[in-house]
């Protein structure tokens, strides 16, 4: 990063007001798995959007996590709307992870911002709210656009009750012009990715118990086990290649389109070489066609074992039969499969192959959604990039990631792109999450200019 630019960010009183809000944001912890902090930050969140001079903030605390709602409003008859959604949740910053720092302090290093949440998403929050104050600032405080910003708590967990509170609040959210999601990242090019949806889920537990207890070994040749019983239902389930076999998954996929297909091959970067460099993968790729892998990376479903556990795996010996064994799993859903359904569909495989002693325990889903990309609102946002970005933009109309865009979309039927200030490093999700200064500096820049350009 350039000095002028540290220089920049450093001397921006606005940008610099709102960075010290971020500090606090992240100092406190937010966590709906662990069901910590969710209101708190909520009313803190409150808090700055009516310090910002919103003319309407709504803290909603009906469901499982607050929702707020902020809207800032144009004094133009004819004003459109654009929505900011956001999460203010963020997943745990446990001892399994390793941080340079502390995770709930923003520290800055060699023109680095480091703790959780920075990218994932409450850095996402006070970017997009320094853009607004600066256009603010500029224009004397008329906005020529409808701004409202909406931050739910639980998207780290599949965004429960995101739907009462969308349809709760419909009126006030339908008909806007567009919707910016709540992050995104540059490629290992640098190129600023412009996502217009992402994968479905569903996860679910497989668990079998085989005897009342635990057997001695000697009986192997004769007595079944839960761990082998569990691994040949696994087994049962995807084919060597990677591809699912649970009977009638592959007929409900809608397929991508001539577009869709074209922008995944223009602009995605992965490929079976940069996986396996980035990952320091040790067995082969499961596809080695560069278009067939793009495919299947984004537009087809894929099952995934997340983890096992049986048997005694502690130090020694331990000359036993498992009793019993379990499986933590996903299926990652592409548009036109429904998670239950899904799941009802491999209940179904699991009995007619034999393996009705499984027993399949639902813990959450989502569905999917794509975009081509193509809605005018949306090319808008496209051209601002390619003119703020000398890296270049990559358009991309899904991700192979899951959210609750299908929710939000089905809920307000407004177009939706997925851009922000993450890098190809920004390690959601692990130990030291960082965004780098001038990414965020950039998307202060790029919302302002989206915000200027319904002038």
């Amino acid at each position: 990063m350039s000095k002028e630019r540290l220089q920049q960010f450093e001397e921006d009183t606005i940008i610099q007001e709102y960075f010290e809000k971020l500090k606090v944001l992240v100092s406190k912890k937010s966590i709906f798995a662990q069901q910590v902090g969710l209101l708190e930050v909520a009313s803190l969140l409150r808090d700055y959007f009516h310090e910002a001079g919103a003319d309407e903030v709504v803290l909603d605390n009906s469901y499982a996590a607050p929702f707020v709602m902020a809207k800032f409003l144009s004094n133009r008859p004819d004003a459109k709307t654009i929505i900011f959604y956001n999460h203010y949740d963020t997943v745990p910053a446990d001892g399994d992870q390793l941080w340079t720092g502390q995770p709930f302090e923003v520290s800055v290093r060699d023109g680095f911002i480091y703790g959780r949440g920075v990218d994932d998403d409450k850095g996402h929050i006070t970017a997009r709210l320094s853009a607004l104050k600066k256009y603010q600032a500029q224009s004397g405080g008329s906005l020529p656009v409808h701004v409202i910003f909406i931050a739910e708590g639980a998207e780290e967990s599949a965004s429960v009750d995101l739907d009462r509170y969308l349809q709760k609040y419909k009126e006030d959210l339908s008909g806007a012009d567009l919707l910016v999601w709540e992050q995104g990242h540059r490629n290992q090019q640098h190129q600023l990715e412009i996502a217009g949806g992402n994968k479905g889920i569903v996860t679910f537990d497989l668990s079998v118990e085989s005897a009342a207890l635990d057997i001695h070994s000697s009986y192997g040749g004769v007595i079944d086990s839960a761990a082998w019983y569990l691994v040949a239902a696994l087994q049962s389930m995807r084919a060597a290649d990677g591809r699912i076999l649970v009977e009638g998954i592959y007929d409900q996929v809608r397929e991508p389109n001539e577009r869709e297909m074209a922008l995944v091959e223009a602009y995605a970067l992965a490929n079976p070489e940069s996986v396996t460099q980035i990952y320091g993968l040790t067995l082969p790729t499961l596809v080695q066609d560069r278009r067939e892998f793009l495919k299947r990376l984004y537009f087809e479903p894929s099952i995934t074992i997340e983890g096992l556990s049986t048997g005694y795996l502690g130090q020694g010996v331990k000359t036993i039969i498992p009793a019993q064994a379990q499986a933590k799993m996903e299926v990652r859903l592409v548009p036109g499969l429904d998670p239950q359904d899904v799941l009802e569909k491999i209940r179904q495989h699991l009995g007619k192959h034999g393996f009705d002693q499984v027993q399949v325990t639902f813990t959450l889903g989502e569905k999917s959604y794509r975009s081509d990309m193509s809605a005018p609102p949306i090319l808008r946002v496209i051209e601002l990039a390619e003119a703020l970005t000398p890296e270049g933009v990559s358009v991309l109309p899904t991700s192979p990631g899951t959210g609750p865009m299908h929710t939000v979309f089905e809920a307000l039927e407004v177009p939706i792109a997925g851009f922000g200030m993450g890098n190809a490093t920004s390690r959601d999700h692990a130990g030291d999450e960082n965004v780098s200064i001038a990414d965020y500096l950039a998307h202060v820049e790029l919302i302002q200019a989206l915000i200027a350009s319904y002038e």
